[in-house]
């Protein structure tokens, strides 16, 4: 053991890892955040591949974000894969498949570098995408990596580029993605199996079941030194991985997470993307060679700096040596193609260097520098590591606010679709295995799904005869009041749109009166923003679902290819052109919105009042009820009520304005349609 770690200085170093415990759990998550995260990602990935077709792809969150980080600047990561192939690993077993209904792929790594395979086709292939990647070799098909990656980007992701593996891109202008199209194998791969009998005191073996059973991928890029590197494909472990990772107890989940964050802010920080020869899989492979090895006795928070040294130094050895072990296949070296000769030396020695300054390195972190100042400053600090004192009732329900913000919406216009979503929730909704995060993701998808099949029947309806489309407004009518009885406060604006939209405008009103009340409620969370004291006295302790009714307030989210009000139909038009799937519109926005289109018909003396009120909210809110991301939009409709009003002067500035914004509703064509067609 390193001097450093030897008493007397092992006291005072249990103190500094307590306190950095502390701050990674304030960064990273509590183990109750984490399992949180990962639940809803989880039942995202069940759900969407439960309804999807055998002629559709598979596609699953993979990566960091689904292993339950949420680092700023982290890239998100998919992988997606045909579910009419399968890749066997000997002939043996095409026996377990109908081969009517499945194409069969047999991998041969007999001459490939350890870790990576050649595919061939067993039978032909319909699909075009596979085809268009097939060449000759041997005289079989042979399935070139190479030219499948480039027709996925070429043909289906036309803005996307090559990297690594992947398509990568940008969505909604900001986040980064990567989709890693493969192929799924439900067998354990042959050069894999010693790993099942490594594995004695970690995984458990329950774990190691689960794992092999559920075989493994191959994705697209063949290894830079072998003979086919065109055309052979990796065979991947990501969904083993993903359970290694929540096998992990807290400390070590952090540990992992402290090498990523010290791999960003300070190994390669300043480092052009050319040079930064580490990443986080190397990181995570170190956890795991740990862990496995037993070397340390007990991961808790008083000894996580020791965790972390004795990873880092593991990860100093290999670059030494040069070789760094895949966890599934020892022989597959990953450090082969980037890290050697030069390259090696002088990572090393930047390496090397920071070994030299001990756990003072960490110092250069900003995400931990306080923790270890705090320690400094305050020798005698007491530090309680209990989770369960760490974070509030109220930031927690902001956390999950937040997940469900980014998975509670389906947005294909499919009523098909959407039967087979709600038929598919109804059977899993009871499942005693499901955890409580998971029954609220089903909850806020269920009024979703009830909101877009609502205006969608509407729509197919709305040719038909009386008796018909009376009977299809019932039912519309039926499924939004359903929604609005599972979703958030916000989601009773679905049912005023729909009285706007069928010319019920009093009904309208008086819904937008009753949401106006609940909106206006001190202790509601809007933007992740609430009176923590106020909410945790309104509803603290009560059932989430009744939180969500009464305490939660969401955007407004327009499925841009259903039309729900006429007057924003050129917007969504607009971002659908640019590919943005949907409008987000803050609650307070559309609300005086809908007043004011609503009064024009039933009390127009009361008009000037509610587009004051709009004018007022739009020019002086100072990011409380209009998110930044979101002036676009709240710009727009200002201008739109303006010029439906008749004040074409006011409009024209409102729709200037809306250019000036950052453009993230994708609307700009049409606030310049606007501004040529009707303010000139």
């Amino acid at each position: 053991m390193d001097p450093i770690f030897m008493s007397p200085v092992k006291t005072a170093l249990q103190h500094m890892s307590e306190s950095v415990f502390i701050g990674l759990c304030d960064k990273l998550g509590t183990s109750q955040l984490v399992a949180m995260k990962r639940d809803v990602v989880d039942m995202m990935d069940m759900l969407d591949n439960q309804v999807r077709t055998n002629d559709e792809n598979s596609v699953i969150w993979s990566g960091s974000h689904k292993e339950g980080f949420r680092l700023e600047g982290s890239d998100i990561d998919y992988m997606s894969w045909p579910n009419n192939y399968r890749v066997i690993w000997e002939l043996s077993q095409s026996q377990y498949y109908n081969t009517h209904r499945l194409t069969l792929i047999l991998s041969d790594c007999s001459d490939s570098p350890p870790g990576f395979t050649l595919l061939y086709l067993l039978s032909p292939s319909m699909d075009r995408q596979v085809q268009r990647a097939c060449v000759i070799m041997n005289n079989r098909h042979l399935i070139s990596s190479s030219e499948y990656r480039r027709t996925w980007c070429s043909v289906v992701y036309s803005d996307s580029i090559e990297h690594g593996p992947c398509a990568s891109g940008v969505s909604d202008g900001e986040t980064e993605y990567d989709i890693a199209h493969c192929f799924v194998s439900d067998f354990w791969p042959q050069p894999a199996t010693v790993w099942i009998y490594r594995c004695h005191s970690w995984p458990q073996p329950h774990i190691v079941d689960d794992i092999v059973k559920n075989g493994c991928h191959l994705v697209a890029i063949g290894h830079t030194l072998g003979n086919h590197v065109h055309n052979e494909w990796r065979i991947s472990f990501s969904l083993a991985e993903f359970k290694l990772v929540c096998a992990m107890n807290h400390c070590q989940f952090l540990t992992y997470g402290l090498l990523k964050l010290c791999l960003t802010e300070i190994m390669n920080n300043g480092l052009s993307d050319e040079d930064k020869l580490l990443c986080s899989y190397h990181m995570k492979t170190a956890v795991f060679w740990v862990i496995q090895q037993n070397t340390l006795q007990q991961w808790c928070p008083q000894n996580l700096l020791e965790c972390f040294w004795v990873c880092f130094k593991l990860i100093l050895k290999w670059v030494y040596e040069g070789v760094c072990p895949n966890f599934f296949i020892p022989q597959n070296n990953m450090f082969l193609s980037k890290v050697h000769c030069e390259t090696k030396h002088q990572l090393f020695i930047r390496l090397y260097g920071l070994y030299e300054k001990g756990l003072a390195f960490l110092l250069h972190s900003p995400s931990i520098r306080s923790c270890i100042i705090n320690v400094f400053h305050n020798p005698h600090l007491s530090i309680c590591t209990d989770e369960h004192t760490l974070i509030s009732e109220a930031e927690f329900d902001i956390e999950l606010v937040k997940e469900i913000h980014t998975y509670g919406s389906l947005l294909t216009p499919n009523l098909e679709t959407y039967m087979r979503y709600l038929h598919t929730i109804e059977q899993m909704i009871d499942s005693p295995l499901l955890t409580q995060y998971q029954v609220l993701i089903l909850q806020k998808l269920t009024a979703s799904v009830l909101q877009n099949t609502a205006f969608t029947f509407y729509m197919e309806t709305y040719t038909h005869k009386n008796k018909l489309r009376y009977r299809a407004d019932k039912i519309s009518c039926h499924m939004l009041k359903l929604a609005a009885k599972f979703g958030y406060i916000t989601d009773m604006m679905y049912i005023a749109i729909y009285y706007y939209k069928t010319l019920r405008y009093m009904k309208a009103l008086s819904i937008i009166e009753m949401t106006k009340v609940k909106l206006a409620q001190p202790y509601v969370m809007y933007w992740y923003d609430v009176d923590r004291e106020m909410y945790t006295e309104a509803v603290g302790g009560q059932p989430w679902s009744t939180k969500m009714r009464h305490a939660v307030v969401g955007n407004v989210t327009l499925n841009n290819k259903i039309h729900y009000i006429s007057e924003l139909i050129p917007e969504q038009q607009s971002a659908q052109q640019n590919e943005e799937p949907v409008l987000f519109i803050p609650p307070f926005i559309l609300l005086y919105m809908l007043k004011i289109l609503c009064y024009r018909h039933v009390e127009t003396s009361r008009v000037q009042t509610a587009l004051n009120d709009l004018q007022t909210l739009v020019h002086y809110d100072q990011g409380q009820l209009i998110p930044s991301p979101y002036r676009d939009i709240s710009w727009q409709i200002l201008g739109i009520c303006q010029q439906v009003t008749g004040n074409l002067q006011a409009a024209l500035y409102s729709y200037q304005q809306s250019l000036g914004q950052r453009p993230f509703n994708k609307i700009q064509m049409a606030t310049e349609m606007r501004i040529q067609g009707n303010c000139h």
